[in-house]
C-alpha cells in the first residue's frame, strides 16, 4: 500500500468515514475501500453502516442515491464531474409522453439515472434485480429507462410484459465489438463468454452467461472453467483476479473502461476526506419524491 493509500485509511478511521467503491473504479481505490460492490450492494451498505460520513467512489448518480437514502449522513464524492452519460439519456418529457400514451404504465428506472428522473418513476432497479422487480409489478406496460439494452434483456426474459424501450445506452458496453469478440473467442475456444446486459444485442446473443457485474464475478468464481472472456468494464478484473487467482480473464478491447469512473484517483479520495467536499446535496422536495422508487426497489428486491 503506497503512502497516499495509507494516509486515506488513517484519515478515514480518524473521521469515522465509510469508503464505498464500485467495481469499475481504479483498482487502487478498490484496494483501500471498506466495501466494493455494484450499485445495489453499495446502496444497501450505505444504509446499514452506522458511520455518518460516506465517501462514495463511483459516478455521481451513486452518491445522489446514497444521499437520498441517508438524509442524516454526509455523502462525499471525489469528483463531481464523474457523471454517467447514460444517466442523462432520458428526460421529463419522455416520461410524460409515455404516461399519456399508455394506460396501466409503470415507469421502471434503472438506478443509473439522476435524482430528478428517479423522482418521476414508479420503481428503481439495478441490473441485479431488474428481472425480479419487473416480474413482480402488476402493470402490463413498462417504460424501462434509461438503458435500452438492459430493457431489451428484460423484455426477452419477461415476454408477458409490454416493455417500452428508451434509446439510452452505456457507451462502454455498446462499443464492445461482436466481430472482435468472435475473433477473441476463436483464439480462446475454451473460454466462456460472460457479458453484462448493457451490451448490444449481438454481443449478448454470443454470451454463455448474461448477468450484472456482481453476477459475472459470482459465475466465474463458481465455474469449473479456467478461462473467461469478460464483456463489461475492465475495472471488474481486480475483483475477478482477487477471488480467482488461478483463472485467466480476457477482455475484448483495452478501451473497455469508463472514463468517468476512471476520473477518480487516490489523491482525489484523499482531498475529499481532508476537505469534506465535494458533498452531494439533494433538496428536501427532490429527495422526498426520489426516495419512493428507491425504497420500493429495496422492498421488492428482498
Amino acid at each position: 500500500m503506497d503512502k497516499t493509500a495509507e494516509e486515506i485509511r488513517a484519515l478515514a478511521k480518524e473521521k469515522d468515514a465509510l469508503i464505498l467503491a464500485h467495481y469499475y473504479v481504479d483498482e487502487k481505490i478498490q484496494e483501500i475501500a471498506d466495501f466494493v460492490g455494484d450499485s445495489y450492494a453499495l446502496a444497501k451498505k450505505a444504509i446499514s453502516d452506522p458511520r455518518k460520513t460516506i465517501v462514495f467512489c463511483g459516478v455521481t448518480f451513486m452518491g445522489e442515491s446514497a444521499s437520498i437514502l441517508n438524509p442524516d449522513k454526509t455523502v462525499l464524492v471525489p469528483d463531481l464531474d464523474s457523471v454517467c452519460p447514460m444517466a442523462l439519456m432520458v428526460n421529463k418529457k419522455d416520461i410524460e409522453d409515455m404516461r399519456a400514451k399508455y394506460d396501466d404504465l409503470a415507469v421502471v428506472c434503472y438506478i443509473n439515472s439522476m435524482a430528478d428522473v428517479k423522482a418521476l418513476s414508479d420503481v428503481c432497479v439495478t441490473s441485479s434485480n431488474a428481472l425480479k422487480i419487473v416480474k413482480s409489478l402488476p402493470n402490463k406496460n413498462i417504460f424501462f429507462i434509461p438503458d435500452g439494452n438492459l430493457g431489451r434483456f428484460v423484455a426477452r426474459e419477461i415476454p408477458e410484459k409490454n416493455i417500452i424501450l428508451n434509446k439510452g445506452y452505456c457507451h462502454v458496453h455498446t462499443e464492445i465489438s461482436p466481430k472482435a469478440l468472435e475473433a477473441l473467442s476463436d483464439e480462446h475456444p475454451e473460454a466462456e463468454i460472460l457479458a453484462h446486459p448493457e451490451c448490444n444485442e449481438e454481443v449478448s446473443a454470443m454470451a454463455d452467461y448474461l448477468g450484472s457485474t456482481k453476477e459475472i464475478i459470482e459465475y466465474a468464481t463458481a465455474s469449473d472453467k479456467k478461462e473467461f472472456i469478460i464483456c463489461t468494464e475492465n475495472g471488474v478484473n481486480y475483483e475477478l483476479k482477487k477471488q480467482n487467482p488461478g483463472k485467466t480473464f480476457y477482455y475484448v478491447s483495452q478501451n473497455q473502461e469508463c472514463p468517468n469512473m476512471k476520473r477518480l484517483t487516490l489523491q482525489k479520495v484523499l482531498n475529499c476526506l481532508k476537505t469534506k467536499s465535494p458533498e452531494i446535496r439533494v433538496s428536501k422536495e427532490l429527495r422526498t419524491a426520489a426516495l419512493k422508487p428507491l425504497e420500493k426497489m429495496l422492498e421488492l428486491a428482498k
